[in-house]
């Protein structure tokens, strides 16, 4: 057997267990035969000795099993395979509009959720996006993370107006890695208002067999006010305004991202309440092409815990057995 290390050597606290049973049994011991002999009362006790030792030896394997004994027997290859996923979130203030509970933005970051969950290799990124866009995430299998970054995600991350999908659909394409045979994805989520009417240009630049571009548009075509916030953004103090003093409504403009979608080789998605829309879009991702993202070598062990503790278990319950009384004398 190879030298035997631990996997849980903290564990080793709970050695006080068997200390402390040893301790109560003498203890125990010693006060029944005070109280034998204040009766005058003697008994042959059979076994006290063994039943000590069994009981302790038995705990104190127990305990050790706890450490998780093993040995080193070599290390082995694995692989994951997946693909590249940078899904892209719309900041712009319209998507504080509340036409879908609570609003936008939530109901958005609801849905990226949903498709980590559902996610097994695929390196994921975020890039959010209004004006401009900015990689807040680069591509990784840490899902843990990602839900993390996406918590910090609301519509103050980028200043200024308007929404530059085009910007964004352009750094995700620049940003993926190339080494990778498998098929590289693009998820945009957007109410589809898009004031810089570039991206529909800018994906005629940058085609490729390889990238495919699923929109999913937050938000109802009736639309909703844009609200406005106080400075620590807890308070709703009124909403947005034109020059001329009116009300702005924001609309879902779901032509747009179709139109991105089909130039994209992917599909476009309503979201609604029942959440479809993440199962459709997971089952179309599916059937994409991945490749190997990463080779790991990982350590691989025996393990011995069962060995120890089933000699312990053994042990415990043979002192239990064991016949206590002999003959009065």
């Amino acid at each position: 057997m190879n030298q035997l290390e631990f996997k849980y050597p903290l564990n080793s606290i709970y050695f006080l267990i068997p200390i402390l049973v040893l301790i109560l049994l003498i203890l125990g011991y010693g006060k029944k035969e005070k109280i034998m002999n204040t009766l005058r009362i003697s008994t042959r006790i059979r076994f006290k000795v063994s039943r000590v030792l069994f009981i302790t030896l038995g705990l104190c394997l127990m305990v050790f099993s706890l450490l998780g004994p093993q040995s080193f027997q070599g290390f082995t290859e694995v692989k994951k395979t997946g693909m590249d996923i940078y899904v892209l979130i719309d900041t712009s203030k319209s998507m504080l509009v509340e036409d879908i509970k609570p609003n936008r933005i939530s109901r958005a970051k609801k849905i990226i959720e949903g498709i980590i969950d559902n996610l097994k290799g695929d390196r994921i990124g975020f890039i959010p996006f209004s004006s401009d866009a900015y990689i807040q995430m680069p591509l990784t299998d840490d899902y843990r993370l990602a839900k993390m970054f996406l918590d910090v995600v609301d519509t103050d991350m980028i200043g200024g107006g308007g929404t530059n999908i085009g910007a964004a659909i352009k750094l995700a394409n620049d940003s993926f890695q190339r080494t990778s045979s498998a098929d590289r994805v693009i998820i945009v989520l957007s109410d589809g208002e898009e004031h810089d009417s570039g991206s529909l240009e800018t994906l005629k630049k940058i085609k490729d067999k390889d990238i495919k571009i699923f929109t999913i548009g937050i938000g109802t075509e009736k639309g909703g006010l844009i609200p406005v916030y106080d400075a620590k953004n807890e308070k709703r103090i009124g909403y947005k305004k034109d020059d001329n003093g009116n009300f702005i409504t924001s609309h879902l403009k779901p032509d747009m991202l179709k139109k991105i979608s089909d130039f994209g080789n992917g599909c476009y998605y309503h979201s609604s309440l029942s959440g479809d829309e993440i199962d459709l879009l997971l089952k179309d991702i599916s059937s994409l092409k991945r490749d190997t993202l990463t080779t790991k070598k990982i350590r691989k062990f025996r393990q011995y815990y069962q060995y120890f503790l089933g000699i312990g278990i053994l042990l415990f319950l043979t002192a239990c057995l064991l016949p206590e009384r002999g003959k009065m004398e």
